[in-house]
């Protein structure tokens, strides 16, 4: 795929996350019964919990990869049987 290409879907992905953070955030606030912070504010607060989110996703992401690759050689050893 071109570089050009994956650039762009790559900023159309980090939109629609931004969006769906603020989108989430707005209803977090009115439903504490908070006044939902100015739009540019919103904007910031939302790019820093899509920007964690993608933290967390990629440090679990290498634990759950850490634990399939544990089962696998266990497995694979038990075929294998005892070594000698």
């Amino acid at each position: 795929m071109d570089d050009e290409i994956k650039k762009n879907i790559k900023k159309v992905v980090q939109q629609v996350e931004n969006r769906a953070s603020k989108s989430i955030l707005r209803r977090l606030y009115k439903k504490a019964g908070r006044p939902v912070p100015l739009d540019h504010q919103l904007d910031t607060e939302s790019r820093r919990v899509a920007a964690r989110a993608h933290e967390v996703i990629a440090e679990r992401g290498k634990k759950v990869w850490d634990e399939l690759r544990k089962v696998y050689v266990k497995a694979d050893r038990k075929r294998e049987g005892p070594r000698e």
